[in-house]
């Protein structure tokens, strides 16, 4: 159920992630227990079920620095559509509440509109690409407040994330940000099937597929991520992506790595399978 300018409660079906803190912590713990040094600025995560991506979507998470607010720019959006915001007062997971940075969107729709690009739309539709991530704040980050915010696939994800860079700068706000976008759909559960099925289509998907999306964002170069993600189809929101990265970049990154890359075939096999991979944003 959602209510906007006030609570937002948990929307996804039972089984995307934990339902209790104590499931949350115990997940966390065995998949990052404080090995990874909290240095990105900026990180691309994956957002499936976390049976799924959760092992590596925490790896990103917890590799980002500590911040007084952390961004997620969700995607799921058509090159039509506009960038989108929640503006919910605060975000209940079953970790504990997060609180939106009501100045810090404030400060970032004023140099959007500067920029000439507007306002903010209202984000009042149930998506797993900012939800799912959401029960790893208050245990990776606690005391971190939040931001929600969808990029669509087109060259404003680019501005966004600068304006949001300027912003931070402005408020002399300490915000890191997450990309949130899985890569490759393939298999007839998704319509895409170029390179038709068995080991061949595997090795496609993981070798030229998501890796040309990996190594545009390796590059540090948000067009050609935009391109792979939209006219490959390597990415289901790269304009998740290209935000954070541009972030980074606005914010001082000047470094790239692939944490981990993986795909759902390690977890199902399925003629229908999807690629994962957590990568950093750092100084």
């Amino acid at each position: 159920m959602e209510s906007p300018g006030g609570r937002r409660m948990p929307a996804l079906p039972k089984g995307w992630y934990p339902g209790t803190k104590e499931e949350i912590v115990n997940s966390l713990k065995s998949w990052v227990d404080g090995a990874y040094p909290k240095t990105a600025v900026s990180v691309i995560s994956p957002h499936a079920g976390w049976r799924y991506s959760g092992r590596l979507a925490a790896k990103a998470v917890s590799s980002l620095k500590e911040s007084q607010t952390i961004a997620v720019f969700g995607g799921h959006l058509g090159y039509a559509d506009t960038v989108l915001c929640a503006r919910d007062s605060v975000f209940q997971t079953p970790a504990g509440d997060l609180e939106t940075d009501r100045e810090l969107l404030a400060a970032l729709e004023s140099e959007l509109r500067d920029s000439g690009y507007g306002g903010l739309k209202e984000d009042l539709r149930t998506d797993n690409c900012v939800e799912v991530l959401r029960p790893m704040l208050p245990i990776l980050h606690p005391g971190a407040k939040i931001l929600w915010l969808r990029s669509p696939p087109r060259p404003v994800a680019k501005e966004l994330g600068a304006a949001l860079g300027r912003a931070a700068a402005v408020l002399g706000r300490g915000v890191s940000c997450i990309g949130s976008t899985d890569l490759t759909h393939y298999g007839p559960a998704y319509g895409f099937t170029p390179q038709g099925s068995g080991s061949k289509a595997v090795r496609w998907a993981r070798e030229t597929n998501d890796a040309s999306f990996i190594s545009a964002l390796l590059d540090m170069n948000c067009e050609s991520a935009l391109s792979s993600g939209v006219r490959r189809g390597s990415a289901c929101s790269p304009g998740a992506a290209v935000s954070a990265l541009s972030f980074a970049l606005e914010r001082g990154a000047t470094s790239a790595r692939l944490i981990e890359y993986t795909t759902s075939l390690e977890v199902a096999d399925s003629p229908s399978f999807v690629g994962y991979a957590a990568l950093a944003f750092e100084p």
